[in-house]
């Protein structure tokens, strides 16, 4: 079996991200995100010679690292700037993290299972996120001591988006969730315009997995 430094994963990475840029993504800074992130770091290693196919991957106790392409999607509908405060509901590997964190000022992330939590916050002191915090918790409830968050990701499909959570966004932030489940999902970016006023947008379709029920328990 090849050893991983044989695998052109630079190459590789720089072939994904102009697949992605050709299907019509055109922020150059998501796609420099995409460049600057090493996915085959965020995978088990027994996959990362998988780890540019632009599918989702397996990454332990039954969740999965979602594909380039959705993960892209969603930094693009966030229209992140660089000074923002984000939330993210759903670390995983902590791929989706890294690529925020390229595009934010500050990343807080939640993983609901304490391994993975553990693992993502190896690896982004490793690759030398120093802009990122990893919280095991219920992300149902959000992060309130650092609330109000400029953006907020969360990283599987739901049937509606928590009430703490739509009470930590700031004025004029901005909520992107994919809402349902199993293949009918609808992914929607939910704009904070005052106190009274929140505008929903319906965003191209992309697949997240579904959150796991004992999850979803805390939020009704």
């Amino acid at each position: 079996m090849p050893l991983l430094d044989e695998f052109d994963f630079d190459g590789r990475r720089e072939q994904l991200a102009q697949q992605i840029e050709a299907r019509g993504l055109r922020d150059p800074r998501v796609l420099a995100a995409l460049r600057a992130v090493h996915r085959e770091r965020y995978v088990p290693s027994e996959d990362a010679e998988q780890s540019y196919e632009d599918r989702p991957l397996p990454i332990g106790h039954g969740q999965t690292i979602s594909d380039s392409e959705t993960v892209a999607a969603v930094a693009d509908a966030l229209r992140l700037h660089g000074h923002e405060r984000l939330l993210e509901i759903g670390t995983g590997s902590g791929y989706s993290s890294a690529v925020l964190a390229e595009l934010a000022r500050e990343v807080f992330t939640i993983e609901c299972i304490e391994p993975l939590a553990r693992a993502a916050a190896e690896r982004l002191r490793r690759d030398g996120y120093c802009n990122v915090l990893v919280r095991c918790g219920d992300g149902a409830t959000g992060w309130p001591e650092f609330a109000p968050f400029d953006a907020i990701f969360l990283g599987a499909a739901i049937p509606e988006i928590p009430p703490a959570l739509m009470q930590q966004l700031a004025p004029g932030g901005r909520i992107v969730a994919a809402l349902g489940s199993g293949q009918a999902q609808q992914l929607v970016c939910v704009r904070h315009d005052s106190p009274w006023r929140h505008r929903t947008e319906r965003l191209p379709d992309v697949h997240l997995e579904p959150m796991a029920t004992e999850r979803y328990a805390h939020y009704v």
